[in-house]
C-alpha cells in the first residue's frame, strides 16, 4: 500500500482550477470529483485527525502524518484535541513552516466550537494557511426533535440561513461541510435528505457523513451516500460501536473504529465509489472522557489508524 497518493489528488485539482480570479469554491465538487476520476483510479483520499492524540503536541502530531498514508491534517480545537490552539500560538508563518518541513498540508478544520454562522476567522485562518481548498467541518444548529414537515421546514430554513456564509466560503476557497451529528437537526436519515434536496445548488456546501450518529446499517448508510451523491463533503470512518458518551473497557470504546465493531463499510465505500467521492477520509473514533490520546502512545494510535485503514481497503477489494 502506498504511504501517500502517487497522483493528483483533491488539492491538486483544486489549486490547478482557480484561474482568471476563480473562487476555488466555486469550481464546484462535481468537477472535482470526475476530475479526480478521470486521472486516477478510484481510491480513498485520507487525513489524519489530530484529536485522536488528545493534547498531544502539534508538532508530534503533524510528524505522524505522513505514517498514516496521507499528506493531510484535519486541526482540532478543545476539548477533543488543542492542536487549533497550538497552531494560533504558533502564529501562521510558524505554523506554515512546521506543515512545510514535514511535507504536510492543512486539509480539514474542524469548527464545532464556533458553529456554522461564525466561521470568518477560520475561513481566514485555513486560507492564510493553506490557500483555497480547505474544509471547515461543523454542525447543524436549529430546533431538535422535529419531525415530518416541520423538520423538513426547519433544514430548509437553515441551508437559507447558511447562503451568506457559503458565500464567504467561496470568497475563501473553503467548502463548509456540516456534519449529522447525534441531536442536532441534521440527525436523521430524512433530514439529511433534505439537507441535500435544499442545498443542492450552494457550492461549496456539503454533508460531512458521519455512520457513527446513524443506523449501523452498511446498506442504509450506503443508501443515504448514494443520494447525496456529490455533496457528500468530507467521510468519517467511525461506527457507532458500543458509543462514546460513557467510559468503557478500552477494547469495547475502540469498536468505534472502522473493522473493530460490526459495521460494515463496503456499501458505504461502494456508494462513495459509485459517485467518484474524492473529499477526506477520516479515520476516527472518540475517547471517554475527551482530550485524551485515543491508546497510550504516539506509536499505538498510529498502527491502530493504519489497521482501520487497511480494513477500508480490503472493503474497496470487494467493491
Amino acid at each position: 500500500m502506498n504511504s501517500t497518493h502517487p497522483k493528483m489528488t483533491r488539492r491538486d485539482l483544486l489549486k490547478a482550477s482557480v484561474v482568471g480570479g476563480l473562487s476555488a469554491g466555486l469550481v464546484g465538487k462535481t468537477l472535482l470529483s470526475e476530475s479526480f476520476a478521470a486521472v486516477d483510479e478510484f481510491q480513498l483520499n485520507y487525513i489524519l485527525n489530530s484529536a485522536m492524540y488528545g493534547y498531544t503536541d502539534v508538532a508530534t502530531v503533524v510528524g505522524e502524518v505522513h505514517k498514516t498514508g496521507t499528506k493531510y491534517i484535519d486541526i482540532w480545537p478543545k476539548v477533543h484535541g488543542n492542536q487549533r490552539e497550538q497552531a494560533e500560538e504558533m502564529g501562521v508563518e510558524a505554523f506554515q513552516d512546521l506543515l512545510k518541513q514535514h511535507e504536510v498540508e492543512l486539509g480539514v478544520v474542524t469548527c464545532y466550537v464556533q458553529g456554522p454562522f461564525n466561521l470568518a476567522e477560520e475561513m481566514k485562518f485555513a486560507h492564510a494557511v493553506a490557500g483555497p481548498g480547505t474544509v471547515l467541518v461543523t454542525g447543524a444548529r436549529g430546533r431538535k426533535g422535529l419531525t415530518g414537515s416541520e423538520l423538513k421546514k426547519a433544514v430548509f430554513d437553515f441551508v437559507e440561513k447558511m447562503k451568506p456564509h457559503v458565500a464567504m466560503a467561496a470568497h475563501y476557497g473553503c467548502t463548509i461541510a456540516v456534519e449529522n451529528h447525534a441531536h442536532s437537526l441534521l440527525e436523521s436519515p430524512d433530514s439529511m435528505r433534505w439537507f441535500g434536496e435544499a442545498a443542492a445548488e450552494m457550492d461549496p456546501l456539503g454533508v460531512a457523513l458521519a455512520p457513527h450518529h446513524l443506523p449501523q446499517d452498511g446498506e442504509l448508510i450506503g443508501g443515504i451516500a448514494d443520494e447525496l451523491g456529490k455533496q457528500v463533503a468530507f467521510f468519517y470512518a467511525q461506527q457507532h460501536g458500543m458509543g462514546s458518551s460513557q467510559k468503557l473497557p478500552k477494547e469495547q470504546e475502540m469498536l468505534q473504529m472502522p473493522g473493530r465493531g460490526e459495521l460494515d463499510f463496503t456499501p458505504i465505500l461502494a456508494a462513495l465509489k459509485k459517485h467518484h467521492y474524492a473529499g477526506f477520509t477520516e479515520v476516527f473514533m472518540h475517547p471517554v472522557p475527551r482530550g485524551i490520546p485515543i491508546l497510550d502512545t504516539t506509536e499505538a494510535i498510529t498502527e491502530a489508524i493504519n489497521e482501520s485503514r487497511a480494513y477500508l481497503e480490503e472493503c474497496l477489494k470487494k467493491i
